[in-house]
């Protein structure tokens, strides 16, 4: 797959690359905002340069993941984080292949720290996880993502393999309270105690459908069905909830290709087209494919998508790569809480996001745009 950017023609593979040369030529590893901090933004762009690495073996993406982890850890695998949120965890997917790469200690003992949250984490009444403990009684989407994927990683790595059945119970409680039988998505937000001014008396949920919400969503699902077991039963399950999730959404896919900041009201004048829910969807779609969860047909979807994407894709004074259209970080609310957030150009959520849409489209073995 080619795409042209001022004439040149890039692979998704380059339109990844393009996207790490730019955030790794504005910023050393430590730097990257917010900075010398243990936070999923820097985690996520990270990890998606993880997902370059893997598929190019450049060297420079391996040094500059481990700069990262190696400004926040020390020799013992101490690290600061926040103790009291799922946010907290998801840099933590970097240390996997740092341990099995550099066979360093301090690597699995800050996992391990890292793991332990989810013994002291506050729960729903059912055993569900707050997002934080500043939001008590709240399950977001965000969360399956922002732990999940970790708790999957360590049992696989390390044993733990009651932690499947952990991450397994996040998943189905938010599709029990959390789906929108109208429409087959996912509200970003359900309050068990009703308290929230957003929280609908009967069901609890917030009352909107939020582009990067779903992205993650969609994520986490994408890489449940990779991490665990084929013989596992809860795998089928998870596949037959990702196929009518992504069959959902793609009924509200823009003329553009891209989705919506509030994905079923494109209608509205106010609502606007973002960019890191896009891409977190075409990852999806992409790996859906790849899976088996959706057929090969469903794959111009993916296409269209990251055609619209590129189509807003800029370069800066000095020919670098900017994405833009990207929502800053966006706590759950109304409608006017989603589309008044500001956006903002090459935000890590975007471009981590932009990395690993590009990459997942290079497995389906894409060489053209077209």
């Amino acid at each position: 797959m080619t795409a042209k950017n001022g004439g040149e023609e890039r692979t998704p593979i380059g339109w990844a690359e393009a996207a790490c040369e730019a955030i790794m030529s504005e910023y050393a590893p430590g730097e990257l905002p917010p900075a010398h901090r243990w936070h999923y933004h820097q985690g996520v762009f990270l990890c998606g340069m993880e997902m370059l690495l893997e598929e190019t073996g450049d060297e420079r993406y391996e040094a500059y993941i481990r700069g990262y982890a190696d400004d926040l850890i020390d020799e013992f695998g101490n690290l600061v984080f926040a103790r009291d949120e799922l946010d907290a965890i998801q840099a933590g997917l970097l240390l996997f292949r740092l341990h099995r790469r550099t066979g360093l200690d301090k690597y699995r003992i800050a996992a391990g720290k890292l793991r332990s949250l989810f013994d002291t984490l506050n729960r729903t009444s059912e055993g569900g996880f707050w997002h934080k403990d500043k939001y008590p009684y709240q399950m977001w989407l965000d969360g399956l993502y922002m732990g999940g994927v970790f708790a999957l990683k360590y049992a696989n790595a390390y044993g733990d393999e009651g932690l499947r059945g952990m991450v397994l119970l996040q998943e189905r409680l938010m599709r029990r309270h959390m789906r929108d039988e109208a429409t087959g998505l996912l509200f970003h937000a359900w309050d068990e105690s009703r308290r929230m001014p957003w929280a609908d008396a009967a069901t609890g949920c917030s009352p909107e459908l939020w582009g990067r919400s779903l992205g993650w969503y969609g994520l986490a699902l994408s890489q449940f069905i990779d991490l665990l077991p084929a013989h596992m039963p809860e795998r089928n399950e998870l596949m037959e909830a990702q196929r009518d999730f992504l069959l959902a959404l793609l009924r509200y896919q823009d003329e553009s290709g891209l989705w919506y900041q509030v994905v079923d009201k494109g209608g509205r004048p106010d609502n606007w087209l973002e960019t890191s829910c896009t891409c977190l969807f075409v990852y999806a779609l992409a790996s859906a494919v790849r899976q088996g969860v959706l057929g090969a047909e469903h794959t111009e979807a993916a296409l269209r998508a990251y055609r619209g994407l590129l189509a807003r894709v800029r370069e800066d004074a000095k020919g670098r790569f900017v994405l833009p259209g990207i929502c800053i970080g966006t706590s759950a609310g109304d409608y006017e809480n989603y589309v008044t957030r500001p956006t903002s150009s090459n935000d890590l959520h975007g471009v981590g996001a932009f990395v690993m849409a590009c990459v997942e489209l290079h497995k389906l073995g894409m060489r053209r745009a077209e």
